[in-house]
């Protein structure tokens, strides 16, 4: 089976692996479907492990070094 061409963005591997995760939790898929169904999920989560990992680099970078909470997140649970 060829390789699985990759998502163009992380929202769009996000979406994917949704959409896997649904198929999957069906449980009407044939079992190699399964099973290639939980590769292509596996090396999109990867992907998007990745994508995450690249922008927390890049936040710490814009914050010198130091990564903080974002302060606006309590207060919109709050109301």
């Amino acid at each position: 089976m060829p390789a699985a061409k990759k998502p163009a963005s992380f929202e769009a591997a996000l979406q994917e692996l949704e959409h896997i995760v649904q198929a999957m939790e069906s449980g009407e898929a044939p079992l190699e479907e399964s099973l290639a169904s939980y590769e292509r999920g596996m090396a999109l989560l990867q992907q998007c492990q990745e994508a995450l990992g690249s922008a927390e680099q890049k936040i710490r970078m814009l914050e010198n070094g130091s990564l903080r909470s974002f302060e606006g997140a309590s207060e919109g649970a709050e109301s």
